[in-house]
């Protein structure tokens, strides 16, 4: 298609994909004529954009017309969107009009119907950090889109170590593959944890601190968080995401289910071969310590969202915590 839109908050992922159409429609020879790129500080931002995909391409090669962090799909003028109705079928074979937004569109607009009827969409949103599940299967495609094989314990400590982090995942892979040396050869998790950059701290990793009520653990673990600029909030959201899953899991076990398509369903866990290794995570602790964490959970993300100060207030609660896992 002629038209693109591209979303989300995963900025490497969204800049690899620009960068492959650059590639696959520019001619080098003709670039600085055929291609452009329409900043949103810019008034006339989406009339420019729409104006410049009408342009036949100089040479040889495709146009590519990026018109950048529009709010097309946020708020749109009625005559802004009769353009859009008006040019869009007719953007010309020979161009690429391509649209990107940090933000998700809104499907109550008209003009997001339009430009959805038209356009190819794709969502470049960052896994969150407690779907683990997801971020072993980003891993895994990745890998394959470079050539890799990777033992699922090499994928899994990769997985930890980057997190979402799709530009340190590249990176790591690139390192990885350097080391492999020859084709077909495996990585193993020996080879990623003697390479990996050592970030291996992350919140799924604070909140098995918590679990096993290791307050220096989990202190230490927010002082790299800390460190890492990894945003509290942030933080806190995979922390609850992290102990309602737990919650789910342990309830139905001590409720006596025995389906485990039944419980990864139910807590939200995408493979049910995970479980196994969960119910054995979970063999010292109870559903009603899983349960009372939540409150306290909410607490630290009320205090943090009123302004109170970052690291002492995870600390505080992240004692707290612990000490509701060592009774």
């Amino acid at each position: 298609m002629t038209v693109i839109l591209y979303w989300g908050d995963d900025d490497y992922a969204i800049a690899k994909a620009i960068s492959a159409i650059q590639q696959s429609a520019l001619d080098p020879a003709w670039m600085s004529f055929n291609y452009e790129k329409i900043p949103p500080e810019r008034e006339d931002a989406a009339i420019a954009a729409l104006d410049a995909a009408m342009t036949p391409p100089f040479g040889t090669g495709k146009r590519v017309v990026w018109l950048a962090d529009t709010t097309l799909m946020q708020q749109c003028s009625e005559q802004l969107l009769a353009e859009l109705e008006r040019t869009l079928p007719q953007v010309p074979a020979t161009t690429i009009l391509l649209l990107t937004s940090k933000n998700k569109p809104d499907g109550r607009l008209k003009s997001t119907k339009t430009i959805q009827k038209f356009a190819n969409v794709q969502e470049f949103s960052l896994i969150p950090p407690w779907k683990t599940e997801e971020l072993h299967q980003r891993v895994q495609i990745v890998a394959k889109e470079l050539g890799l094989k990777l033992t699922p314990d090499a994928v899994q400590l990769l997985a930890e170590s980057v997190g979402n982090n799709t530009r340190q995942l590249y990176l790591e892979l690139d390192k990885l593959q350097l080391l492999a040396g020859g084709e077909g050869q495996q990585i193993d998790r020996k080879m990623v944890a003697s390479l990996v950059v050592a970030n291996t701290q992350n919140s799924l990793q604070l909140a098995a601190a918590i679990r096993q009520g290791d307050t220096g653990t989990a202190l230490q673990s927010i002082a790299e968080l800390i460190d890492r600029n990894e945003p509290a909030l942030k933080i806190v959201a995979t922390l609850v995401g992290q102990f309602r899953t737990w919650l789910w899991v342990k309830m139905l076990v001590e409720a006596g289910e025995k389906d485990d398509l039944v419980i990864a369903t139910a807590a939200g866990i995408g493979n049910p071969k995970r479980l196994f290794f969960i119910k054995q995570e979970l063999q010292s602790t109870t559903a009603d310590r899983l349960a009372a964490s939540l409150p306290k959970l909410l607490d630290l993300e009320f205090n943090l969202k009123r302004g109170a100060e970052t690291i002492s207030t995870l600390q505080m609660h992240a004692i707290e915590l612990c000490q509701g896992f060592r009774r």
